[in-house]
């Protein structure tokens, strides 16, 4: 989970940091004391929560959020003041939550596991998908999937394409294979993809993360660091790092974003 903070007065703002860091040691949390830099910050490398002071100098934290909420619309923003009466603009930005000063690790922790937007933890998945380029597959300590075969890997980008979404055997072959003929001789050459993906996928310790049932498989996103899958959710970084070319070598994706 990556977390931004920003607070124009350096005392408080190394207070905000430690108090977020205690209830959250694991979490990638950036420390801003200008505002302008933590939304080039959000821009750039994309943002899960955002702790905001509202009352600063030059632009305020009301301010900052909608600037926020532009870039991505479901970034959590949690305010912090010392001043009570801004809650009602606060609240009016359907921020996710609202900290009096001085901040506690507790309230951090109170707000965090009341998001508005759930953010997923990245450790949770099992394996990091890359769709934009070329699609790849890496297991999250960085090392490459191996697929026996490059069809098999085309089938786990196609159900990684669908997002979820379950695929019967007739319209992977209709995406593979285009316009070949779907009879058995397909359909057990298709079958055998389907082994050797497996194979590929426990090999690594990530079979899990696609699910079969009678003449349909499925990926779980929940299990996949997917950079589409944050497209779609509009994280910045996500969307910073689209340069229009997604699953390049696979021809049924080719036009997707067009």
């Amino acid at each position: 989970m990556r977390m931004l903070c920003v607070d124009d007065e350096p005392l408080m703002l190394k207070m905000l940091e430690m108090a977020i860091k205690e209830a959250r040691p694991d979490a990638d949390i950036t420390p801003h004391s200008d505002q302008l830099d933590l939304l080039e910050d959000a821009k750039k490398n994309g943002c899960d929560v955002a702790f905001l002071d509202i009352h600063m100098r030059g632009m305020n934290g009301v301010q900052l959020a909608k600037e926020l909420k532009a870039v991505n619309p479901k970034m959590n923003i949690i305010f912090v003041t010392g001043f009570s009466e801004y809650k009602g603009d606060a609240m009016d930005m359907k921020a996710s939550g609202y900290i009096m000063k001085p901040v506690t690790a507790e309230d951090i922790d109170r707000e965090l596991s009341d998001l508005r937007f759930p953010v997923i933890p990245k450790k949770s998945a099992l394996l990091r998908v890359q769709c934009f380029g070329n699609f790849e597959v890496f297991t999250p300590d960085g090392e490459r999937v191996r697929f026996e075969r490059s069809k098999s890997k085309e089938l786990f980008a196609y159900l990684v394409h669908r997002g979820g979404g379950a695929c019967t055997i007739k319209e992977i072959a209709a995406a593979l294979f285009e316009d070949d003929p779907y009879d058995k001789k397909q359909l057990n050459y298709i079958q055998q993809l389907i082994h050797t993906m497996l194979k590929s996928l426990r090999a690594v310790g990530a079979e899990q993360v696609v699910s079969r049932d009678y003449n349909a498989l499925a990926v779980n996103a929940d299990l996949l660091d997917c950079d589409y899958y944050r497209f779609k959710e509009l994280d910045a970084g996500a969307v910073n790092a689209f340069q229009n070319e997604y699953m390049s070598q696979y021809s049924w994706a080719e036009f997707y974003f067009d």
